[in-house]
C-alpha cells in the first residue's frame, strides 16, 4: 500500500487543499460513476483558518503530490473548509509521469449543515468515485512518479498587483506621509532615508534575506543559506500556485517597508549613515528571524499556533519597538515642536498607504478569491472606523477636527487590522478599528507626553501599539462568535497564544534593537546624531545631503514673495 499523500502546512487562508496521488480529477465527471473499487479515501478536516498563518508553506516541487484547489463555489454556499487526501491502492501502467495539477470546481459543503459522523463522507465518496473512473490500475511504486505543478494565472496576477501596491506604500506613500509632517528643512532627509532603505533592503533580501526567512534548511528560529542569491529559483519554481520568484518579490516589499517605518521615530536628528547601519543590522537581528519563526517552514511561532495574517508581529510590533528603542537612545529633538512642513503631502501619502494596504493585507491571501476579498473588506472597515473615532475625540477635546489626526487614525486602524485581516468578518474589523482609534491615540498623545520619549511621528504609538493590540485581539475577533473564521481553537486559548507571542516579540526586539544601536554607534564614530548646530540651524537636508526640498530664487524671500526694493 502506498504511503498517504503528504499534506503540507500552508497559510491559514489556503487550507482547502486536495492532494491526489495519481491523475487530475475533474469534478464535473463525478456524476457518471459510483465505483469505489481499489481506492481508500481518507478525509481530514482542515477548517479555515486552522493552520497558524504562515503565509505560504513549502514549494510545490516537481516530486511532490499535485495540489488540486477548489476554484468555484456553488451560489449561496460558503467555502467547504474541507481538505481530502485520496490515495490509490490500485495500479496504473509503468512509465506514467504521475499526477498533474488540475483546477476544478467543487460544490461547497457547510460544515455545520452535515451530521458530525458524515460531515465529510459525501465529498470523499465523490472524489474517490471520480478517481476510480478516471484512473487505471498502477503498481504501488508509481507513487514516486514526478508531479507536474502549474501556476494559477489569476492568483499570479493578483500577487503581481499586490507586490506593486506594497512597494507603492514605501515609495512614495510612507515617504510622503513622513516628509509632510517634519519641518521643511528636514523633508528631503526623510525622503532620502526611505528611498535609500528601499535600495538597501532590496539588495539584502536578494543576497541572504530571502534564504534566512524562507529556507527549509535552517532551524525553527532562522532559515539556512541554501537560497542565498536566490539560488535554485527558476521559471519552473512554484510556491503554492504562484511562481516562487513572485513570492520572493512580494515578501521583499514587506522587508523594505518594515525598517522604513522606524524612520519616523528618529527624524530630524539621526545621521544618514547611522540610519542605514542601524536598519541593516536590525534586519539580521530582528526581522529575518521573526519572519522565519512566523511565516517560514517549520517556524517556531507557527508551530506553536501563532496566527499573523499579514504582519502584526513580523512588521508592526518589531518596527514599533525598534523605533521606540531608537527614539529613547537618541533622546529628544532640540526643536521638539511639531511644525508640519506640508500637510498636503501627508494627506496624499496617507491615501497611498491606505490603497496600498489592499495589497499588504489582501495580497497575503496568496490567492484571488474570497479570502483576499474578506481581507480587503476588513482593511477598509478598520481604517475608516479608527479614523472616525480619532476625529471624534479630537473634536471633543479641542472643538476642531484635525486633518493630521484623522490621517493618523486611519493608519492606526490599518496597522491594527493587519494581523487579523483574513481571519475576521466585518464586525471583527469594526471592533478592531474602534479599539485602535482609542488605544493608539492614547499612547500617541497621553503616554508619550507623560514619559517624555520623542517618538517623533508616532511610530510606536500607531504601528507598535496597533500591531500589538491587533495581535492580542485576534483570538477574540477571529472567533465565530464575532463573525470570525477561526474554528480550531477556543477564544481563550488563541488569545493566550497571541498575547504570549506579542510580548515575547516585543521583549526580544527591544534587547536586539538596543544592541544594534550600540554597534551602529561604534561603527559611525561614536555618535548617532547630527551636530546640534545642524539640527537647530541649517537642518538635515543641507547638512547630510547638500540639497533642499525648497530653494529660493534670486530676489525671493522665505515666504515666497519678492523682496521689496529699498526706497520704492
Amino acid at each position: 500500500e502506498r504511503p498517504p499523500a503528504r499534506t503540507t502546512q500552508g497559510s491559514a487562508n489556503r487550507n482547502r487543499y486536495i492532494f491526489v496521488a495519481d491523475r487530475s480529477i475533474h469534478l464535473e465527471k463525478m456524476a457518471s460513476t459510483l465505483s469505489m473499487s481499489g481506492l481508500t479515501a481518507r478525509v481530514s478536516a482542515m477548517q479555515r483558518p486552522g493552520v497558524p498563518a504562515n503565509r505560504g508553506s513549502r514549494v510545490v516541487a516537481a516530486a511532490r503530490p499535485a495540489v488540486v484547489r477548489p476554484r468555484s463555489i456553488v451560489p449561496g454556499m460558503t467555502s467547504s473548509r474541507v481538505a481530502m487526501t485520496v490515495r490509490a491502492n490500485a495500479s496504473k501502467p509503468a512509465g506514467s509521469n504521475g499526477a498533474k495539477l488540475a483546477t476544478v470546481a467543487q460544490p461547497a459543503v457547510e460544515a455545520d449543515s452535515v451530521p458530525a459522523k458524515g460531515k465529510f463522507v459525501v465529498p470523499a465518496l465523490a472524489f474517490a468515485a471520480a478517481a476510480a473512473a478516471l484512473t487505471p490500475a498502477a503498481p504501488a511504486s508509481a507513487a514516486a512518479a514526478a508531479v507536474v505543478a502549474t501556476v494559477n494565472q489569476a492568483d499570479t496576477a493578483w500577487i503581481l498587483i499586490s507586490t506593486a501596491l506594497v512597494l507603492f506604500m514605501t515609495i512614495p506613500g510612507l515617504s510622503a506621509f513622513y516628509a509632510g509632517i517634519v519641518k521643511r528643512k528636514n523633508m528631503l532627509s526623510v525622503l532620502m532615508q526611505c528611498f535609500s532603505l528601499t535600495c538597501l533592503m532590496t539588495v539584502l533580501w536578494y543576497t541572504v534575506g530571502y534564504s534566512l526567512s524562507f529556507s527549509e534548511a535552517g532551524n525553527s528560529i532562522i532559515g539556512g543559506l541554501d537560497k542565498a542569491f536566490m539560488a535554485g529559483i527558476t521559471k519552473a519554481s512554484i510556491w503554492e500556485t504562484i511562481p516562487e520568484a513572485l513570492w520572493a518579490l512580494y515578501q521583499m516589499t514587506f522587508a523594505i517597508i518594515t525598517p522604513a517605518l522606524m524612520v519616523g521615530s528618529f527624524v530630524e536628528r539621526m545621521k544618514f549613515n547611522s540610519v542605514m547601519w542601524y536598519c541593516a543590522l536590525w534586519m539580521f537581528a530582528v526581522y529575518f528571524p521573526a519572519c522565519h519563526m512566523v511565516w517560514g517552514a517549520g517556524g517556531f511561532m507557527a508551530a506553536n499556533g501563532v496566527m499573523d495574517f499579514a504582519g502584526g508581529i513580523v512588521v508592526h510590533i518589531t518596527a514599533g519597538i525598534g523605533a521606540l528603542v531608537g527614539a529613547s537612545v537618541l533622546g529628544p529633538r532640540k526643536e521638539n515642536t511639531m511644525i508640519a512642513g506640508n500637510l498636503v503631502l501627508t494627506v496624499l501619502g496617507t491615501g497611498m498607504l491606505w490603497v496600498g494596504w489592499y495589497g499588504f493585507n489582501g495580497g497575503s491571501a496568496l490567492a484571488a478569491g474570497a479570502d483576499a476579498a474578506f481581507a480587503c473588506v476588513a482593511t477598509q472597515i478598520a481604517a475608516a472606523a479608527a479614523a472616525s473615532v480619532w476625529a471624534i475625540q479630537d473634536v471633543k477635546e479641542t472643538g476642531k477636527a484635525s486633518m493630521l489626526g484623522i490621517a493618523t487614525g486611519s493608519i492606526a486602524g490599518l496597522a491594527t487590522v493587519t494581523p487579523c485581516a483574513g481571519f475576521v468578518g466585518p464586525l471583527g474589523a469594526l471592533m478592531l478599528g474602534v479599539a485602535a482609534g482609542v488605544v493608539c491615540r492614547f499612547f500617541s498623545l497621553v503616554v508619550k507626553e507623560k514619559y517624555g520619549y520623542d517618538d517623533s511621528l508616532d511610530v510606536f504609538g500607531v504601528h507598535g501599539v496597533g500591531g500589538f493590540l491587533g495581535t492580542c485581539m485576534l483570538g477574540i475577533v477571529a472567533s465565530p462568535v464575532f463573525g470570525g473564521f477561526n474554528t480550531d481553537t477556543t477564544m481563550m486559548t488563541q488569545t493566550i497564544i497571541q498575547c504570549t507571542a506579542a510580548l515575547a516579540t516585543a521583549v526580544y526586539t527591544a534587547v536586539a534593537s538596543y544592541a544594534c544601536l550600540m554597534l551602529t554607534k561604534a561603527i559611525t564614530g561614536g555618535s548617532l546624531r547630527v551636530p546640534e548646530g545642524a539640527e537647530q540651524g541649517e537642518g538635515l537636508d543641507m547638512w547630510c545631503h547638500g540639497e533642499a526640498c525648497y530653494s529660493l530664487s534670486e530676489g525671493e524671500s522665505a515666504g515666497g514673495q519678492p523682496v521689496p526694493k529699498v526706497g520704492v
